[in-house]
């Protein structure tokens, strides 16, 4: 081809060739024809896409969330399983499409929202009132910056701005109170015979029938595959590093991040709100303004600032304190609000000010100049942070040294171990639930039974099991599951057999009774033929627990008695018993005798119950509308 171009480089035909050429790589860039564009996200999301660190970041939190809950006890291995993965993913990509319907309807968080609702997080509070100092302070501690978490805000309201205005819409009508009430309180008769769990008929087991169950249930007599490993662990909290710098290196660093060390100018505040009232109109703006200016004159007039407020301030949460807003810094407020503050002197009270929240009349209080804390104030700050970033830089130097000699020499963990320093170490045999000591962290178990590790007999990859600490495993001995010798297992195979028969002749015997029961004999003859007692229970309710919880279950989703004839129904209450039931009557609970608080409850549970359902169906139908397309099989890469 390229032979026939050279032969005809001064033809039409090639010149246009070469024009096509240039043209696709002045559009796309030459690197496109070299570089393959990888896929790594874990869904796409119509216009978007979730990615894997996303998903792992998000993942991470879930994981931290439920170890607090269970207060750092119990077995979370639960969490690795693909369905719990896939439930975190599914309410991510919920949450995407909700994102993405706010931007096709014009859905927007006005700014004072965000602002409101950081100010009202207990965490970035000191003795009740809103703290900038604690909110950076935390932040920071989390690795975020105050642009990066007020997105996080922003995206939360957004997230739940629609469900919100849709699940208010739900109705709940009298009628429909009625019905639940008469529902949830009604009452039912009936009576039962309860059938006991009964003896084996048979208890004498052949060794012919022990080893044809054996046979046909080997699976179920297996013994554990087991796994020893060696590794290699590296604990960033155990290394030693010299942690004693010279004044010039703190110094350096204190000239270098000398921002950080100084305080913003603050204003204390206060303010009083007239919101503009009926839909905003010119007239309405007009009311709103002349109201603030009254107020600004009633106030330079003589009266006190906090009295005006607690009277005539629109703003719930500052009107009691007086107006009280706190100590602010700037960018914490509405741009207009915080020109006009920071315009004020100590003690002045502005003109009203226009923000989307209504008009604002200020009184800037106090302030506090901005400050730069000297060397020697913060020389201890300095020297922590410096011993702190030093064993950092030296645990990554190490951690990424191991990871690069595990890689060199995949099928000994001695090269690393000697070069490092440390020492390989040997687990106790464990299965692939788990063992003791680094065996507990599910991931160091996964690990060890993963293809790379169990099968190839390679090094693992570094195994992170805590804040800089990571340790690489490989195989040391395998047992694989075998057979267990029947002589060992006789006795659990004859009582597998035997618990079987029982169940079979539970079964067997309660169905033969329940077919009498409906050819037309009476509980109390097939009572009295075998010899138990009939029961009678009236006026059960639907929650009861006497005389059996899954009994009276059972009994509520009985059809009603028709035509004077009462229900029959055969329920099993575990253990191999089983109970036959006759439901005589069921009367509704009486709506009229509950007072106007109880049916107020009631409708705001059905409401909510509506609201919450009416939310899933529309989020469900966005979802359909939505092209989402899901790659679970990156959740554990």
């Amino acid at each position: 081809m390229l032979q026939l171009l050279r032969g005809k480089k001064s033809s039409l035909f090639v010149k246009i060739i070469l024009v096509v050429v240039v043209i696709g790589f002045s559009f796309f860039g030459i690197e496109s024809y070299f570089v393959a564009n990888i896929d790594t996200s874990v869904a796409r999301v119509g216009g978007s896409e979730i990615s894997q660190e996303q998903f792992r970041e998000r993942f991470s939190q879930y994981r931290q969330r439920m170890v607090q809950m269970m207060g750092g006890a119990g077995d979370t291995s639960f969490l690795d399983r693909p369905e719990v993965k896939r439930q975190l993913l599914n309410q991510m990509v919920d949450e995407r499409v909700l994102l993405e319907a706010n931007d096709k309807l014009g859905v927007a968080i006005a700014p004072d929202r965000i602002r409101n609702e950081i100010l009202g997080i207990p965490a970035f509070q000191s003795e009740g009132k809103f703290d900038p100092d604690q909110y950076k302070m935390l932040l920071a501690s989390q690795g975020m910056s105050p642009s990066g978490f007020e997105q996080r805000v922003h995206d939360d309201l957004a997230m739940r701005e629609l469900p919100l205005q849709i699940s208010s819409t739900a109705l709940v009508t009298d009628a429909e109170i009625d019905a639940y009430l008469r529902l949830k309180d009604q009452r039912r008769d009936f009576h039962y015979i309860k059938l006991d769990k009964p003896a084996a008929a048979d208890a004498e087991i052949a060794d012919a029938d022990v080893e044809a169950y054996y046979k046909a249930h080997t699976a179920d007599f297996m013994t554990p595959e087991r796994v020893a490993l060696e590794y290699i662990d590296l604990d960033g909290s155990k290394l030693e590093v010299d942690q004693t710098p010279d004044d010039s290196v703190l110094k350096e660093r204190y000239e270098k991040d000398k921002a950080r060390y100084v305080t913003a100018e603050q204003r204390l505040a206060s303010h009083i709100l007239v919101k503009v009232g009926g839909k905003g109109g010119p007239d309405d703006q007009k009311q709103a303004l002349a109201k603030a200016e009254g107020i600004e004159q009633q106030i330079k007039g003589g009266k006190a600032f906090a009295d005006v407020a607690k009277q005539d301030s629109d703003d719930l949460g500052s009107k009691n304190l007086g107006g009280d807003l706190g100590w602010l810094d700037k960018g914490a407020t509405d741009e207009a609000f915080e020109s006009a503050l920071f315009a004020l002197q100590k003690g002045e009270v502005s003109k009203p000010v226009l923000t989307s929240e209504g008009y604002h009349v200020i009184e800037l209080r106090d302030v506090r100049p901005g400050k730069v804390r000297t060397f020697e104030e913060v020389k201890p700050d300095l020297a922590k942070q410096y011993a702190d970033s030093e064993k950092e830089r030296v645990y990554s130097e190490k951690a990424g040294h191991l990871t690069d000699l595990t890689y060199q020499n995949p099928a000994s963990l001695e090269p690393a171990a000697k070069d490092l320093g440390l020492t390989v170490q040997k687990t106790a045999p464990f299965g692939r639930q788990g063992g003791e000591g680094i065996a507990a962290n599910p991931a160091v178990a996964k690990a060890a039974f993963s293809d790379g590790v169990l099968v190839q007999n390679n090094n693992s990859d570094p195994i992170e099991i805590g804040p800089n600490h990571v340790v690489v495993v490989r195989i040391a001995e395998h047992k694989p599951s075998t057979p267990m010798p029947l002589d060992e297992v006789k006795g659990a195979v004859r009582g597998r057999i035997l618990v079987e028969r029982i169940a079979k002749q539970a079964k067997e015997h309660a169905e033969a009774l329940f077919a009498d029961f409906g050819k037309g004999q009476s509980l109390a003859q097939i009572a009295e033929a075998q010899k138990l007692k009939t029961e009678e229970q009236k006026g059960v309710g639907r929650d009861a627990a006497v005389p059996d919880s899954a009994l009276v279950k059972a009994v509520f989703a009985m059809p009603r008695p028709a035509d004077g004839k009462p229900s029959r129904k055969l329920v099993e209450l575990g253990g191999d018993t089983y109970a036959l039931v006759q439901l005589d009557a069921v009367v509704d609970g009486d709506p009229s005798k509950l007072d106007a608080k109880t049916r107020e409850a009631t409708r705001t549970t059905l409401t909510e119950g509506l609201g919450y359902a009416s939310m899933r169906e529309f989020v469900s139908a966005l979802r359909k509308n939505t092209k989402v397309t899901l790659s679970e099989s990156r959740l554990d890469e």
